[in-house]
């Protein structure tokens, strides 16, 4: 895998505000679909820009010369989401604006056309960037990619320059596919001469697009960035659960001023020999508390009662002292 440019997305501060922030929005969700404007909404607040909504018909982040295209995909839950240090994928779209050639030009050729096409959105989207910045400034146009589980467990993000790719390093395949009880469909693969591996895959029927190839950094890479933010470990023997602002709140009515190892001997005490349960309640609070939980009362917790998020768990722990 070549080396991937990465761009600094966030200063120290700021990362620790979009973990913040991050935990804080998958604390409320419970348990719904992670969307592209929840992750617009974060990483807005923790640059401190204005939040301007996210639009598929815009690029998703334009502020003074700042221009950056958020790409997301769903990782799967079953493993930790540090396995993907070092991985390619593909995303199912870069784009849609494109036109394919006829399927019967020559490889080499389709692709050169596409390619000059999508150079032009490229063009289109900094002179849109460049028109709303301060004048003078010089657009800097990037691709964020993120990584996030749908369990919500875990997200990995990192920026890399937006660029239309050149041509002269590739080159362009016709793929023929489905056919039978499926309606056949030709496809173009696009590879990187220097090492072979497949980077593009331009779809021609369902709805043109390019579908990109990304290798996600190695873990030694400073501009990636993993944010754990259901049962984070901290330390040996300790894990960090973010709250919601209402469960935060019952669990001092209940438990008066707390620790980590007061509150951890409560969980424990409380929960012996109880069988598992299951239920959801809705949040609604803009902030969340956290609180420090040694792992052996965090494991009975989960155990007890999964949830959907740490919130929940602690919900329905509650709900069920209430009992």
């Amino acid at each position: 895998m070549a080396k991937v440019q990465t761009l600094p997305a966030f200063t120290p501060d700021q990362r620790n505000r979009a973990h913040a922030l991050l935990a804080a929005k998958v604390a409320y969700m419970m348990g719904r679909k992670f969307e592209e404007g929840d992750w617009a909404d974060v990483y807005c607040k923790a640059k401190g820009i204005p939040v301007r909504g996210w639009s598929n018909l815009n690029i998703d982040i334009m502020h003074d010369g700042l221009g950056v295209e958020h790409k997301m995909l769903c990782y799967r839950s079953d493993a930790d989401l540090a396995e993907a240090f070092g991985q390619t994928f593909m995303h199912p779209a870069a784009t849609r604006s494109i036109r394919v050639p006829a399927t019967s030009v020559a490889a080499d050729k389709a692709m050169l056309e596409i390619f000059q096409q999508y150079a032009a959105l490229i063009q289109q989207r900094t002179k849109k960037v460049r028109d709303a910045a301060t004048a003078g400034k010089s657009p800097d146009m990037r691709t964020g990619w993120l990584l996030w589980q749908e369990s919500l467990r875990q997200f990995l993000y990192f920026e890399e320059p937006m660029v239309a790719p050149n041509p002269k390093d590739f080159y362009a395949e016709w793929h023929d596919s489905g056919g039978g009880a499926r309606k056949a469909s030709r496809n173009l693969w696009v590879f990187d001469k220097a090492t072979g591996h497949k980077r593009y895959s331009i779809t021609t029927s369902a709805g043109a697009k390019i579908q990109p190839y990304f290798d996600v950094p190695p873990p030694n890479d400073q501009n990636v960035y993993l944010f754990t933010v259901i049962g984070e470990v901290i330390g040996v023997g300790m894990v960090r659960v973010w709250l919601t602002i209402a469960t935060f709140r019952e669990l001092k009515r209940v438990l008066g001023e707390f620790d980590t190892t007061k509150l951890s001997e409560f969980v424990l005490r409380k929960l012996e020999g109880v069988s598992p349960s299951l239920t959801v309640r809705e949040g609604n609070e803009p902030a969340a508390e956290t609180v420090l939980l040694k792992a052996e009362a965090y494991l009975k917790l989960k155990a007890v009662f999964p949830g959907v998020n740490d919130d929940n768990s602690f919900q329905l722990f509650l709900e069920f002292l209430g009992k």
